[in-house]
């Protein structure tokens, strides 16, 4: 056992950093982290429409790297644009026809874009017709995550005494809410995707949580998981669920 915590040596080996985002009502320039607002454009990375409804859809997210924590940065690729544009249209309900709680779906665009060069402009392009309101990422606040128990006992194989659940629980670990990094507060269960082209199990970049900096709720208070897979930076995923 550690002398700080009731957690077994082999529990405590897994720690890691969560970084929560620090957020101001403001849109910031086209290449800030943000939820929601205005993304960097380019001719060969416009503004995604929906292939459901034919319509643009919203930017929940861009994570500007040189904008990270410097071992987020080193561990998602170094460099570039993370963006994850969602559609939530009611009418045709998108989310529902494209099954968009599973990674890869067509009503969800994941992408990473190469970092601007000084003196580069980007693309214009036209957004939803009800944006939601943007929310700059000004600063990251550290939280320390530890695996779920399902995570842990199930994936792991990790026996979880009732003292540590209880410890674990008391911290709130893993965090729920936006965060960036860390562990994964799974709802229903253990759900990282694998890579379409090596079959790698794809990594923690971004937990968006319900009505928290996006006004936007996952089925009934779902959290969805922004995933990357660690041997390619460009294959990003993003999938949901809810109780």
């Amino acid at each position: 056992m550690s002398d700080e915590t009731p957690l077994s040596e082999e529990i405590a080996a897994l720690e890691r950093t969560g970084w929560v985002p620090q957020t101001t009502a403001e849109d910031g320039a086209p290449t800030a982290s943000k939820f929601s607002g205005t993304p960097w454009l380019t001719a060969d990375a416009p503004w995604p429409v929906c292939p459901n409804c034919e319509q643009p859809m919203q930017l929940f997210a861009q994570i500007n790297l040189a904008d990270v924590p410097e071992p987020e940065r080193e561990r998602l690729g170094g460099e570039g644009l993370l963006q994850l544009f969602y559609c939530t249209s009611y009418d045709p309900l998108c989310e529902v026809d494209c099954e968009a709680f599973f990674p890869f779906a067509d009503s969800v665009v994941a992408r990473r874009l190469p970092t601007p060069a000084d003196g580069d402009t980007p693309a214009e392009g036209a957004g939803p017709a009800d944006p939601f309101p943007a929310r700059r990422i000004a600063a990251w606040e550290a939280v320390t995550d530890y695996p779920n128990i399902e995570e842990l006992q199930w994936e792991m194989g990790i026996d979880v005494s009732d003292q540590e659940m209880e410890y674990l629980d008391g911290i709130g670990s893993p965090a729920a809410g936006d965060k960036l990094g860390g562990w994964p507060h799974w709802i229903q269960g253990v759900e990282y995707p694998s890579c379409p082209e090596c079959g790698a199990t794809m990594q923690l970049v971004l937990q968006i949580d319900s009505e928290c900096n996006l006004p936007y709720m996952f089925g009934d208070v779902g959290a969805g998981h922004l995933t990357q897979c660690p041997d390619h930076p460009d294959v990003l995923a993003f999938g949901w669920a809810c109780c």
